[in-house]
């Protein structure tokens, strides 16, 4: 009979400063503190939401695997090693859910390959939340990521993305780093046509949080919001 492996559970953790039992639900609470193997997208943020969260065994007796977007493969291979030995393991985002708009679904990858199982739990996520919020179409929508640093490959990127979302009536989400916010909000009121709407969505379960859907022709007649400098999804549909 084959020795039990591990499971691999992903869990959420809080997308902002406020009270972390706001946004995660009890029983990912309790899971996460069980475990003693981590696989975390950077150190001190998971010690520190662990500490938050009580975890039962002392930080510093915990196993923790760095993934970002530097780690090589051959090293997602070997953090599976205690899932392989029976032992579970959570991966976490350093906010948010795991696995989108994330490294970790690298290791989701390899964890499906080698028939471990992967047990998903519920948690924030600012990309849907702001779909929830926008009141654009929640039935077809693409989530690119980043777009083009450079202002005339981002101006044409805007572009392509308005013309996609007309043609296939698809809502397009995006984000900046957040100190180009302003950069790419400006670009899209002088790429964008008129009746196109756009939505900001800022600092997303926070006491700060910041929603509003407009037309780009009403956007232009309002003060530029305090983006700059606070995560933000935008979301354009035509």
């Amino acid at each position: 009979m084959a020795e039990r492996k591990g499971k691999l559970y992903l869990l959420p953790t809080p997308i902002s400063d406020d009270s972390i039992d706001l946004v995660i639900p009890q029983k990912v609470i309790d899971k996460s503190r069980t475990l003693t193997h981590f696989v975390v997208e950077e150190f001190r943020t998971a010690r520190r939401y662990l500490s938050k969260i009580k975890v039962e065994t002392p930080i510093d007796e915990l196993t923790f695997f760095l993934l970002n977007e530097h780690t090589p493969q051959h090293e997602i291979e070997n953090f599976l090693k205690p899932l392989k030995n029976g032992i579970d393991m959570g991966l976490m985002s350093e906010a948010g859910l795991p696995a989108v708009a994330d490294p970790g679904s690298l290791l989701v990858e390899a964890a499906h390959r080698n028939n471990i199982e992967v047990v998903p739990m519920v948690g924030p996520n600012s990309l849907l939340l702001t779909l929830m919020a926008s009141g654009l179409n929640g039935q077809n929508f693409a989530f690119i990521g980043y777009l083009p640093v450079k202002p005339d490959l981002r101006k044409k990127k805007i572009r392509e993305l308005e013309q996609k979302s007309r043609l296939e009536f698809q809502t397009q989400l995006f984000i900046e780093a957040p100190y180009r916010n302003a950069k790419l909000f400006n670009d899209i009121l002088n790429v964008c046509h008129d009746q196109t709407r756009l939505t900001i969505a800022c600092e997303l379960t926070s006491s700060n949080q910041f929603i509003k859907t407009k037309t780009i022709k009403e956007w232009k007649k309002e003060p530029l919001p305090e983006i700059n400098k606070r995560n933000t999804v935008f979301a354009i549909l035509f």
